[in-house]
Parts: C-alpha cells; structure tokens; sequence
C-alpha cells in the first residue's frame, strides 16, 4: 500500500474517531440535562368536607338610640354610662313629670346631656346596646340562596381573636339587590354569646357544601388532564410499566381530591417530574386542574 492510501486511511479513522466521540459527548450532555424521574403517592381513604364562605361584620341585634320627641327640659337622668338596665327602667325625667324609658335590654352608651339641659325635639339623649346577642349580616349570591335554610348552624371565623364560634341562620331578606349584575340577598346568623366579641370585627361564615366520608383520595397536583379535558394518572400496569390510565372524579377541597373510579386505595400514583442538570426538579404547571372541581369528570 502506498505512503499516500495510507495516510488517506489514517485521516478517515481519525475523523470517524472524532465524529463518534461528539456524538457520545452530546448524547451525554443530553441525558444530564433533561432526565425523567417520577414522584409517587398512595391513593389515600380520607373526608373531603368543602364549604360556602360568606363574609360580613359582628353588629348588635339590638339598639336603641334614645331621641327627644319635643321641646323638653332634663329634670333628672337616673343611668351612667357602661350601666346595664332592663326593658322598661326609666332613663330620664323632664321638668314636666314625663318619663323616657328603655325598650331594650342593654348597655347605656354615649349620653349627651346634661341634667337641667334644654333640648330641641330630635335631639339624641343616649343609646342603649345589646352586646351580649350580636348577629352577623352577610350577602348571598342568588345561585347559594337554597344551602342556607333558617336554623341551620354554621361556623363563624373571627380573625382578630383567632376564633371559630357557632352560628346559626335566623333569617333571609325576601327580596334581592342587585349589584354588578348580580343578584344578592342578605342573611342573617345569630352569633353564641363570647366575651371576646367586639361589634365591627370581622367574620367569615362557613357552611358546609359538600361531604364526601371514607373515599379514595389524592392530592391535586397528581390529577393530569388530556386534549379534552378528561382527567388522567400514571400508575404501573401488570408488566411494572407506567402507563395513563383513566379516572372519573369528585369533589375537591383544594388539595385533595375524590377519585370515583379508576384507583383503589393504597395505589401508588407518580407524577412525571424534569430533572435538569442542575438536579433542580419542577412540576409541569397543570393549568386545567380547575376541571376537577364540583361533580363527576
């Protein structure tokens, strides 16, 4: 063989051995940078419990603001302020012989005269506060009106004393306001006596909406949907392969969801999670996952 073949031979083995080490070289570069790694869970039997959040205010069930009807003169005022009387206990007398009296039970507030005073009919005398049966009004959108029925107990949050106290529905207006477009009607919910309660903090009311006990459940995030919608998990099949495998569902609290068919408790799910080369893991972002609220998918 000529020197001139062979060192044409060497020049094409020398390249060959370049070519096949970048392809090695990328190939590994690839797997290090986009591997796929799975998390899995346990189908799970648990309560799912979702509710009707309303918000609203604590007032007073009962108040009585105290107005002179006519010219009079302040002969004699028989309360002070922060003292408790009943229905009926005489507040005021005027230089005539009249009596103002209470028509509530309450706590006497605010008194703006004096004795001897001179005051025009209108005028406010004092105000009378019921603060031991406080209340709450909240708006209800028309489509929520048939969950609160009148008796019915809630749970009230109170977020300036960290509290949960019980409520109970005792009434709901008979005609709507319509704000926005939307229709709303105001209820009602008597409030548990509790000392910590002050009139103005806020409140959330909470009633049950739906109740799922002692059913299969996973957490939302392992919930995946296809091109139409249908929800779907990976779980292995009989030859240790992971595989799509379809579900119906119910209802959700937000993290958990109720799985109707296609899992059995103790399952384990996975979820399909991108490594990169980093070894920084991430979660594909489900922007369907709102399909798994409410009834069956």
């Amino acid at each position: 063989m000529s020197a001139k073949k062979k060192s044409k031979r060497k020049k094409w083995v020398v390249i060959s051995i370049i070519t096949i080490a970048i392809i090695a070289i990328a190939v590994t570069l690839l797997l290090r940078s986009s591997s796929t790694t799975y998390e899995s869970v346990d189908a799970k039997i648990a309560d799912i419990i979702t509710y009707y959040s309303f918000s609203g205010n604590v007032e007073t069930k009962s108040r009585q603001t105290v107005m002179s009807e006519k010219i009079m003169q302040i002969s004699e005022i028989n309360v002070q302020e922060g003292e408790t009387v009943k229905e009926g206990a005489v507040l005021i007398k005027t230089a005539t012989g009249d009596e103002i009296k209470a028509k509530i039970n309450g706590e006497i507030v605010n008194i703006n005269v004096e004795e001897n005073a001179q005051v025009m009919g209108g005028t406010i005398l004092l105000e009378i506060v019921d603060y031991n049966n406080l209340k709450i009004n909240v708006k209800v959108d028309e489509y929520d009106i048939s969950a609160l029925e009148q008796g019915k107990e809630t749970t009230v949050k109170i977020g300036a004393i960290n509290k949960e106290i019980k409520g109970k529905i005792s009434s709901m207006s008979k005609e709507g306001q319509v704000m926005n477009g939307v229709t709303f009607f105001t209820a009602t919910i008597d409030l548990e006596k509790d000392e910590m309660l002050k009139i103005g903090m806020s409140a959330e009311v909470k009633l049950i909406k739906n109740e799922a006990t002692d059913v299969i459940t996973l957490p939302m995030t392992y919930i995946q949907f296809d091109n139409e919608n249908k929800p779907y998990v990976l779980k292995k099949d009989e030859n240790d392969t992971i595989v799509e495998a379809e579900i119906s569902t119910g209802i959700n609290d937000g993290t958990i969801v109720e799985i109707k068919s296609g899992v059995i408790s103790g399952e384990k799910i996975f979820y399909k999670e991108e490594v990169t080369s980093g070894g920084m893991g991430f979660r594909e972002n489900n922007d369907n996952m709102s399909g798994v609220d409410g009834g069956d998918n």
